[in-house]
């Protein structure tokens, strides 16, 4: 599985649902997590991982290509650490 629509498919056939269901349950998931990480809460699946957000503070950086030094302004970062469950399974 590589992208969201062979994930919609796999979740079609485990289910027994129509492909079209299935993108609605899988887009309505992930909307789910990002409503709750864009209100600062953690989504925890027990087993699977934790996805979070996390404050990144400004720094300076530099152009790649002229060496000029740039800001970088302060951001919200999504994360995902895995649980036991999946790293015990991907071992």
């Amino acid at each position: 599985m590589s992208n969201k629509n062979d994930l919609i498919g796999v979740v079609a056939e485990k289910v027994g649902l129509t492909k079209a269901q299935a993108g609605d349950a899988v887009d309505a998931v992930f909307d789910a997590i990002t409503e709750s990480l864009k209100s600062g809460d953690e989504v925890r699946l027990v087993g699977f991982g934790t996805f979070a957000v996390s404050a990144r503070k400004a720094s300076v950086g530099r152009n790649p290509a002229t060496g000029a030094e740039i800001n970088i302004p302060a951001s919200n970062q999504a994360k995902f650490k895995p649980g036991k469950g999946l790293k015990d399974a991907i071992n």
